[in-house]
Protein backbone atom coordinates (compact mmCIF):
# COMPACT_ATOMS: atom_id res chain seq x y z
CA UNK A 1 0.00 0.00 0.00
CA UNK A 2 1.02 3.56 -1.10
CA UNK A 3 1.94 5.92 2.05
CA UNK A 4 -0.80 9.11 1.90
CA UNK A 5 2.28 11.16 1.74
CA UNK A 6 5.71 10.97 0.45
CA UNK A 7 9.11 12.17 2.51
CA UNK A 8 10.52 14.93 0.81
CA UNK A 9 14.22 14.40 -0.07
CA UNK A 10 15.29 17.63 1.87
CA UNK A 11 14.58 15.28 5.05
CA UNK A 12 17.93 13.64 4.59
CA UNK A 13 19.28 16.87 5.24
CA UNK A 14 17.50 17.50 8.34
CA UNK A 15 18.31 13.72 9.65
CA UNK A 16 22.11 14.00 8.95
CA UNK A 17 22.48 17.18 10.45
CA UNK A 18 22.81 15.21 14.03
CA UNK A 19 24.08 11.96 12.35
CA UNK A 20 24.77 10.47 16.06
CA UNK A 21 21.21 11.03 16.44
CA UNK A 22 20.18 9.44 13.72
CA UNK A 23 21.67 6.28 14.25
CA UNK A 24 20.54 6.65 18.22
CA UNK A 25 16.93 6.66 16.68
CA UNK A 26 17.35 3.91 14.54
CA UNK A 27 18.93 1.84 17.63
CA UNK A 28 15.41 2.20 19.27
CA UNK A 29 13.42 2.14 16.49
CA UNK A 30 14.52 -1.77 15.81
CA UNK A 31 14.30 -2.61 19.53
CA UNK A 32 10.36 -0.98 19.42
CA UNK A 33 9.68 -3.01 16.37
CA UNK A 34 11.06 -6.14 18.09
CA UNK A 35 9.28 -5.49 20.97
CA UNK A 36 6.07 -4.92 19.48
CA UNK A 37 6.57 -8.04 17.39
CA UNK A 38 6.97 -9.66 20.36
CA UNK A 39 3.24 -8.24 21.94
CA UNK A 40 1.54 -9.90 19.18
CA UNK A 41 3.06 -12.92 20.34
CA UNK A 42 1.97 -12.93 23.37
CA UNK A 43 -1.70 -11.37 22.33
CA UNK A 44 -2.50 -14.79 20.71
CA UNK A 45 0.33 -17.46 21.39
CA UNK A 46 -1.74 -20.24 20.02
CA UNK A 47 -2.13 -18.68 16.47
CA UNK A 48 -0.99 -19.75 13.23
CA UNK A 49 0.95 -16.44 12.87
CA UNK A 50 3.14 -17.29 16.05
CA UNK A 51 6.11 -19.25 13.88
CA UNK A 52 6.03 -16.11 11.59
CA UNK A 53 6.00 -13.43 14.43
CA UNK A 54 8.47 -15.02 16.37
CA UNK A 55 11.00 -14.95 13.19
CA UNK A 56 9.81 -11.50 12.77
CA UNK A 57 10.88 -10.73 16.23
CA UNK A 58 14.26 -12.24 15.85
CA UNK A 59 15.32 -10.37 12.66
CA UNK A 60 13.97 -6.77 14.05
CA UNK A 61 16.48 -7.76 17.32
CA UNK A 62 19.11 -8.62 14.49
CA UNK A 63 18.68 -5.05 12.88
CA UNK A 64 18.55 -3.73 16.97
CA UNK A 65 21.81 -5.36 17.09
CA UNK A 66 23.17 -3.90 13.70
CA UNK A 67 22.06 -0.38 14.65
CA UNK A 68 23.92 -0.74 18.12
CA UNK A 69 27.45 -1.65 16.90
CA UNK A 70 27.14 0.79 14.41
CA UNK A 71 26.32 3.71 16.79
CA UNK A 72 29.59 2.03 19.01
CA UNK A 73 31.19 2.45 16.59
CA UNK A 74 30.74 5.72 16.10
CA UNK A 75 31.85 5.79 19.92
CA UNK A 76 28.67 6.93 21.05
CA UNK A 77 26.28 4.83 23.79
CA UNK A 78 22.68 3.56 23.81
CA UNK A 79 20.71 6.34 25.71
CA UNK A 80 17.48 6.86 26.78
CA UNK A 81 15.58 8.91 23.94
CA UNK A 82 12.60 10.96 24.27
CA UNK A 83 9.70 9.40 22.47
CA UNK A 84 8.18 10.94 20.01
CA UNK A 85 4.14 11.07 19.52
CA UNK A 86 4.14 9.46 16.27
CA UNK A 87 3.64 5.95 17.01
CA UNK A 88 1.52 6.81 20.21
CA UNK A 89 -1.05 9.11 17.77
CA UNK A 90 -1.42 5.82 15.67
CA UNK A 91 -1.79 3.40 18.56
CA UNK A 92 -4.48 6.15 20.16
CA UNK A 93 -6.26 5.64 16.51
CA UNK A 94 -6.72 1.62 16.75
CA UNK A 95 -9.84 0.22 17.72
CA UNK A 96 -10.23 -1.79 20.51
CA UNK A 97 -12.15 -5.05 21.42
CA UNK A 98 -12.75 -7.49 18.70
CA UNK A 99 -10.93 -5.21 15.92
CA UNK A 100 -8.02 -4.08 18.00
CA UNK A 101 -5.81 -6.28 16.71
CA UNK A 102 -6.27 -5.86 12.58
CA UNK A 103 -6.02 -2.13 13.21
CA UNK A 104 -2.75 -2.71 15.24
CA UNK A 105 -0.97 -4.87 12.72
CA UNK A 106 -2.07 -2.18 9.97
CA UNK A 107 -0.52 0.80 12.49
CA UNK A 108 2.56 -1.88 12.34
CA UNK A 109 2.61 -2.12 8.95
CA UNK A 110 2.50 1.59 8.42
CA UNK A 111 5.38 2.50 10.58
CA UNK A 112 7.14 -0.24 8.80
CA UNK A 113 5.97 1.19 5.46
CA UNK A 114 7.78 4.69 6.77
CA UNK A 115 10.95 3.71 7.91
CA UNK A 116 11.09 1.60 4.46
CA UNK A 117 11.08 4.98 2.90
CA UNK A 118 12.82 7.06 4.86
CA UNK A 119 16.07 3.97 4.70
CA UNK A 120 15.79 4.38 1.17
CA UNK A 121 16.21 7.97 1.27
CA UNK A 122 19.23 7.62 3.56
CA UNK A 123 20.60 4.84 1.30
CA UNK A 124 20.58 6.95 -2.11
CA UNK A 125 21.12 10.60 -0.36
CA UNK A 126 23.18 10.29 2.89
CA UNK A 127 27.14 11.16 2.37
CA UNK A 128 28.01 9.44 5.40
CA UNK A 129 29.03 5.90 4.42
CA UNK A 130 28.11 4.09 7.66
CA UNK A 131 24.52 5.07 7.30
CA UNK A 132 24.23 4.32 3.73
CA UNK A 133 25.50 0.76 4.41
CA UNK A 134 23.29 0.47 7.56
CA UNK A 135 20.34 1.63 5.60
CA UNK A 136 21.22 -0.27 2.31
CA UNK A 137 21.07 -3.67 4.82
CA UNK A 138 18.15 -2.55 7.08
CA UNK A 139 15.76 -1.71 3.92
CA UNK A 140 14.45 -4.74 2.63
CA UNK A 141 13.65 -6.17 5.39
CA UNK A 142 11.86 -3.46 6.32
CA UNK A 143 10.22 -3.96 3.09
CA UNK A 144 9.28 -7.13 3.64
CA UNK A 145 8.06 -6.98 6.85
CA UNK A 146 5.03 -4.45 5.38
CA UNK A 147 4.17 -6.84 3.59
CA UNK A 148 3.93 -9.49 6.20
CA UNK A 149 2.40 -7.48 8.63
CA UNK A 150 -0.43 -6.19 6.25
CA UNK A 151 -0.89 -10.06 5.53
CA UNK A 152 -1.33 -10.93 9.20
CA UNK A 153 -4.03 -7.40 9.20
CA UNK A 154 -5.86 -9.52 6.29
CA UNK A 155 -5.64 -12.98 7.98
CA UNK A 156 -7.19 -11.18 11.67
CA UNK A 157 -10.22 -9.23 10.10
CA UNK A 158 -11.61 -6.47 7.25
CA UNK A 159 -8.91 -3.87 6.58
CA UNK A 160 -11.56 -1.12 5.97
CA UNK A 161 -9.68 1.47 8.53
CA UNK A 162 -6.46 1.33 6.26
CA UNK A 163 -7.01 4.71 4.55
CA UNK A 164 -8.16 6.35 7.42
CA UNK A 165 -4.79 4.97 9.35
CA UNK A 166 -2.81 6.24 6.43
CA UNK A 167 -4.76 9.72 6.25
CA UNK A 168 -3.68 10.22 9.59
CA UNK A 169 -0.42 8.82 9.97
CA UNK A 170 -0.03 10.96 6.58
CA UNK A 171 -1.24 13.77 9.27
CA UNK A 172 1.11 12.61 11.61
CA UNK A 173 4.63 12.55 9.85
CA UNK A 174 3.84 15.85 7.74
CA UNK A 175 4.03 17.49 10.91
CA UNK A 176 7.14 16.03 12.37
CA UNK A 177 9.32 16.72 8.41
CA UNK A 178 11.63 19.46 10.40
CA UNK A 179 12.84 16.79 12.66
CA UNK A 180 15.70 14.34 11.31
CA UNK A 181 14.52 11.36 13.52
CA UNK A 182 13.06 8.47 11.31
CA UNK A 183 9.52 9.08 12.80
CA UNK A 184 9.03 12.17 14.15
Amino acid sequence: FPLAVATPVTWVRRAMADPDALVLDLVHNEKKAAGAVLAFLFRDPGSEAAAILSRLAREELTHFEWCLRELHRRGQRFVPQIPSAYAGQLAKACRRGTDAIVDTYLVAAIIEARSGERLALLRDHAEDAGIQALAAALHPPEERHVEILFELAERAGKLDRLGELLGLEGELIVATFETGRVHG
